[in-house]
């Protein structure tokens, strides 16, 4: 009896992305507010939309809520074409930046509004209520209005409204803007948190950087109307893909540069502006007497009072100094006028004449060639 081979094992599909943007354009009149858009979200995904004023973000969050069409492209929602589905009609909610409660409504009338039209018996709709004022800890407050609860509670209020309807996708407008800092801060995490139990996926807008970063799995930077970059906070940070997008996440001191060699993974650069040579991670597709930019994070470049040994070693003296409790910022002016700032995290508890360099002292700056970023663009 001939023994038949078995069959072999095909590797498994990639899912599906949840959410499909494909080539959307949105323009009002002659402005072009969105300029060719493309993405992918994952379900169960915190995607941030992250950009300036006027780069086109809100408007594309209105486009998946359905308050807006494009002008050309398609959105796809869980294998759906949105094209044409009236927002009453997705499986979409939003949570708005001024959250727009009802201020005569107690905090648990406030959650069931959105659910009074839903086909469900009284019971039902009472056990989603009681659900979701669990979710957001909000139970011992149901009989509160809004005006009697803090910023911070509003805020839970708001989305488990948003919520209660068990909505495929929520959407949320600077969701964190009307907070405090300390605040935000903690409302960030308990908000990663209450996606993480629901499963439902998020897509946020803001314009800070550090809300995107600490909320989101994955970010697209935007400007006036187009993506610039799509990663998770760590690519986007450590490894920007344009000068735009450097600038634009976290503080970056940017200078011209030549590359005068390549030796494996190093890049040998001349920068006038440093007054020397420097030694930076290579980035694919250099080649000698390219022109790039050299990128320097704050935090990345140590200040020492002696020498240090290694490359990519400056003198400087202290120009500026701003003390910020956790940590302090320098600004050391070179011999060739450019200025860097640095960065110096105060680990220990110290006096006034403790400090690690003051006004006029002269100091040495350091970085290690893979805290350099190169820049094609």
């Amino acid at each position: 009896m001939t023994q038949q081979s078995p069959a072999p094992v095909l590797p498994a599909a990639a899912p599906a992305p949840f959410v499909r943007i494909e080539g959307v354009s949105k323009r009002f009149g002659t402005f072009l507010a969105v300029d060719d858009v493309s993405l992918t979200i994952a379900k169960g995904e915190i995607f941030g939309l992250l950009g300036g004023s006027g780069c086109g973000k809100t408007t594309l969050l209105r486009m998946l809520a359905g308050f807006e069409e494009p002008t050309e492209g398609r959105i796809w929602l869980d294998g759906q074409d949105m094209t044409g589905v009236p927002p009453y009609e997705r499986p979409v909610n939003m949570m708005f930046q001024s959250y727009a409660l009802f201020p005569h409504m107690t905090v648990e009338k406030n959650i069931a509004y959105g659910l009074k039209h839903d086909p469900m018996t009284d019971a039902q709709r009472k056990a989603r209520v009681t659900d979701m004022l669990d979710l957001v800890q909000l139970t011992p407050f149901a009989a509160r209005k809004p005006h009697q609860i803090s910023g911070g509670q509003r805020q839970r209020v708001a989305l488990a409204r948003a919520l209660a309807r068990a909505p495929k996708l929520l959407l949320l407008d600077e969701p964190l803007a009307a907070l405090d800092k300390k605040l935000r801060e903690h409302t960030q995490f308990e908000l990663t948190n209450i996606q993480h139990q629901t499963g439902v996926t998020f897509v946020v807008v803001t314009h800070d950087q550090e809300e995107a970063m600490t909320l989101s799995d994955r970010i697209a930077v935007m400007d006036r109307g187009r993506v610039r970059q799509v990663g998770n906070p760590t690519e986007v940070y450590e490894y920007p893909n344009s000068r735009f997008v450097a600038g634009f996440i976290g503080s970056i001191t940017t200078f011209e540069a030549t590359v005068t060699g390549i030796d494996g993974p190093l890049a040998q650069l001349d920068v006038p502006a440093l007054g020397g040579q420097v030694l930076a991670r290579a980035i694919p597709g250099l080649s000698q007497g390219a022109a790039v930019t050299l990128a320097l994070r704050p935090e990345k470049i140590v200040l020492a009072r002696d020498r240090p040994d290694g490359a990519n070693v400056f003198q400087g003296v202290v120009q500026d100094l701003g003390y910020f409790g956790k940590d302090s910022l320098y600004r050391v002016a070179l011999p060739t006028g450019q200025v860097i700032s640095v960065n110096s995290v105060n680990a220990r508890r110290a006096g006034e004449n403790e400090r690690l360099a003051v006004w006029e002292d002269a100091v040495w700056l350091s970085f290690d060639p893979s805290s350099a970023i190169l820049l094609k663009d």
